[in-house]
This record gives C-alpha cells, sequence and structure tokens, in this order.
C-alpha cells in the first residue's frame, strides 16, 4: 500500500523584489493624487513635507512591523503581534479598532471616487455616484466575481502611467511659466502660513496613502528566506512608497502653489484641466475612478472576508457573520453590511473620512512599536540581549511619532474612533464574562473561506 499523500503546501518562491512590487500595488501611487488637496487645505500649501512627516513615522513602524513579521510569521499583521507580546485582551482591542479601517475603506474609496465624478459632471447628484458605486460593488462581490490578475496588472501599469505624466506635465507647466529655475524651490515644502501643526494635521491626512505599506506580511508563507526577506520589503515598500508620494507632491505643489481650489476634495482634477487640458484630465479622471472602482471592489470583499472569520471563530455573533450564502458561496450578508456602511458618505466629507481610517491605523501602529518593546523585555527575562536601539528606541521614537498624529486627526474622527474603541471594551467585557477570561482568538486560515477578490489598495 502506498503512503498518504502528503497536503499541497504553499510554493516559496516570491523574492524580494516580488513582494515590493506587491506592496506597492497594494498602496496605489494615484492615491497621493486623490487626497491631495484636503491634504493641500490641512497643511496651507505645504503637501510635500506632510508626506515626509508621515514617511518619517512609516519608517518607524515599519522597523516594528518588519521585527514583529521575522518573530512570528503568520497572518493577523498587528492584531496577532499585540495579542503574542502583551495580552490577548489588548490585542482584541487592536483589532478591534483596526476593523475600523476595513469597515470604512470602502466607504473612503466610494467617497473620493463620488468626489471626481460630481468635478466632472456637477449636475449630476452626488448620492448618485455614491449609490452607484455601492450598488454595482456590493452586486459583482455577492456573485463571487474575482478581478484577473491580467486585468489588475494592467491597471497598475495604467496607475502609474497617469501619475508619472501628471508629474510630468505640472513641470512642464513650471517650466514654461517659470524657466528651468522654477523647478527647484522650497516653497512647496514651507510658506508663509506653513505651521507644525498644519503640517502635523497635514500628515495625520497623509498617512491614508501608506496603509497596506504591512500587507506584504501577508506573503509570508510564499517567501524566499521570510524572515529575512519580508522585513526587508515593509522597509523598502514603505521607502519607495512615500518617495513617490513626496516627489509627485512637490510637483504638483509647484504646479499649483497654494491651497486655493474650487473643491479640494476633487483638486487633482482641477490641477489636471490646468496642465494638460481637457484631453489629460479625461484621461486622469478615468485613471482614478478605473482605480477607486477596482479597490472598492477588493475592499469590500475584505471587509466581508474579515467579518466571515471573526463570525466563524465567534468573535461576532456566528449565525449572521459566519453565514456563507447557498448559491453564491459568499459572505453576502458582511458584503451587504459593507454596502451599507458606505451610505455614510453621503453625510462625510474625505477629510474627515480618512482621518477616521487612521484613528484605527495609528491604534494598531503605535501598539505594533510597543509590542517590540515588549518582546524586549520578554527576550531580557529569557537571558537574551536583544539590541536596545532595535528593539527600543526606534519603536519608541515610531510609538510617539504615531500617537503624535492620532492627536492631530479630524476632531469629529477622534470623537467617533473613541466611541468605537469603548464599544469595543464593552463587547470586550461581554465576551470575557467581565475580562476574566481570555478573548476567543480569530484565525487567519483561508478554510472554508469563500472566494474573494485580492486586498484592496485603498
Amino acid at each position: 500500500m502506498s503512503a498518504p499523500a502528503s497536503p499541497p503546501t504553499l510554493s516559496r518562491s516570491l523574492t524580494l523584489r516580488s513582494v515590493v512590487l506587491f506592496g506597492l500595488a497594494y498602496m496605489a501611487p494615484i492615491i497621493v493624487l486623490g487626497t491631495y488637496g484636503v491634504v493641500a487645505d490641512s497643511t496651507h500649501g505645504s503637501v510635500p513635507t506632510a508626506y515626509l512627516l508621515a514617511l518619517g513615522a512609516m519608517l518607524f513602524t515599519a522597523h516594528s512591523y518588519g521585527k514583529m513579521a521575522a518573530a512570528h510569521p503568520v497572518a493577523g499583521s498587528a492584531y496577532t503581534y499585540v495579542r503574542r507580546s502583551i495580552d490577548s485582551r489588548v490585542g482584541f482591542l487592536v483589532g478591534w479598532a483596526t476593523l475600523l479601517d476595513y469597515f470604512f475603506l470602502p466607504m473612503v474609496i466610494w467617497l473620493i471616487g463620488g468626489a471626481y465624478l460630481q468635478a466632472e459632471y456637477p449636475s449630476v447628484p452626488f448620492w448618485v455616484w455614491i449609490i452607484a458605486f455601492i450598488t454595482v460593488t456590493t452586486a459583482l462581490n455577492i456573485r463571487g466575481i474575482k478581478t484577473a490578475e491580467r486585468v489588475n496588472d494592467l491597471l497598475m501599469v495604467f496607475q502609474v502611467l497617469v501619475v508619472v505624466i501628471f508629474a510630468l506635465l505640472c513641470l512642464r507647466h513650471v517650466f514654461q511659466h517659470q524657466g528651468a529655475a522654477g523647478l527647484v524651490s522650497g516653497t512647496p515644502f514651507t510658506n508663509h502660513a506653513t505651521s507644525l501643526a498644519g503640517i502635523s494635521a497635514g500628515a495625520a491626512i497623509a498617512a491614508y496613502s501608506f496603509l497596506g505599506f504591512d500587507a506584504v506580511t501577508t506573503l509570508t508563507e510564499e517567501t524566499v528566506e521570510p524572515q529575512r526577506t519580508i522585513p526587508r520589503a515593509i522597509m523598502l515598500t514603505a521607502l519607495l512608497g512615500g518617495g513617490i508620494f513626496v516627489v509627485v507632491a512637490y510637483a504638483t505643489q509647484l504646479a499649483h502653489p497654494g491651497y486655493a481650489f474650487t473643491d479640494s476634495s476633487s483638486a487633482a482634477f482641477e490641477i489636471a484641466k490646468a496642465i494638460g487640458g481637457d484631453v489629460f484630465s479625461s484621461v486622469f479622471l478615468a485613471g482614478l475612478i478605473v482605480a477607486q472602482f477596482a479597490s472598492g471592489i477588493a475592499a469590500q470583499a475584505s471587509t466581508a472576508r474579515l467579518l466571515y472569520a471573526m463570525g466563524r471563530d465567534s468573535v461576532l455573533p456566528k449565525k449572521v457573520f459566519g453565514s456563507i450564502h447557498p448559491k453564491y458561496h459568499t459572505p453576502a450578508l458582511n458584503i451587504l453590511l459593507a454596502g451599507a456602511v458606505g451610505l455614510i458618505a453621503l453625510h462625510l466629507n474625505v477629510a474627515t473620512s480618512t482621518s477616521f481610517i487612521n484613528f484605527g491605523a495609528f491604534t494598531a501602529f503605535t501598539f505594533v512599536n510597543l509590542s517590540v518593546i515588549a518582546t524586549y523585555v520578554r527576550e531580557r527575562r529569557a537571558g537574551r540581549r536583544p539590541a536596545v536601539w532595535s528593539y527600543v528606541l526606534l519603536p519608541a521614537i515610531g510609538a510617539v511619532v504615531d500617537v503624535w498624529l492620532l492627536c492631530h486627526l479630524d476632531d469629529k474622527a477622534r470623537t467617533l474612533g473613541l466611541i468605537w474603541l469603548a464599544i469595543g471594551v464593552c463587547y470586550l467585557a461581554y465576551l470575557t464574562r467581565g475580562f476574566r477570561k481570555a478573548p476567543p482568538e480569530m484565525t487567519f486560515d483561508e478554510e472554508p473561506a469563500p472566494a474573494a477578490d485580492p486586498q484592496p489598495a485603498h
């Protein structure tokens, strides 16, 4: 009798280059233009400086993510890292805060897309675009339609081309009006209206563009030498993505000094018309809307997948959140719920909604940094001596910067975020019978998960 066949395993074939390209695709380069106006408004015309501050914060945090990814090479990211290094209850609350990112990410994507479409077609009511986005993406996700890998690749190339052309047209515009000397200026970084508070508020919004730099951890089991490759990939993804954002923001701020726009939510469309005319503005709008639509499909699918995992593991009521549609084999109720939450976009603006998402992100980032420090303490107790600068100093700086940016989020977003955390504490008390037992643990295996699109960029 032949021996039973061993179960199939994932192939470790991804190199550092492949993983970094995945991370950059996840972040979506065009998003820097999608939120450009609201960042310009917050910083009073110093967008590149806001991105530099956000990049600095992300690099410290990326360092901590790399440390924890090497120590815990499993899915779950911040939730898992905090649960294993600090406490299961704290891990639950970090996961609860991160749920904000998933729950409201589709809403922000649809809100940005709707704002740009309304700028081009002002006679169409804003709510029509939001309802259209929600209806189409919800229908596609319930039916389980997946975006083909080739289409995603083409979309990524299209995005990059649009961003590169946008930046080059900005520089051409400056050259035509000011000559070569106008291409080098400190004005995009600082002007008479620049302030630390304004830059901090802008960086708190700009951090939205970086969301997903840690997504490369999901490729751990398919990466060659993951404990070495994944930390490097996380750092490179944040650094390269941030570099792109700073360069594009600099070129755009040169072409349009200041922060006066007809509508800050769709400012890049206004600039596209000024630097490239109607033809390029149409191409730009198409690129941004297609990217937002595809990201919206994937974001809603990912939200539904997370809610399904929480229902399956009894973190949320299993009968509701752990159910699968008998015909389409998708978490239909969760998809509908994500679509319903998107209706909140009718009552929010881009600045508040991105800040609301960043509340969850900065909370997670802060505790990942603290997880590295907690790991240092455990290692010391076990008789080992990790490097103080790597396990204490850098994570401490990262945590302080993340808290600083958290405090500079939109007032409404901070209030809503704290309310969300309070609800999480109450729910945790219920699950743990007054904090007397550990909360249920989530697993992130795919079995028996419904089909979903690739992870969203934004």
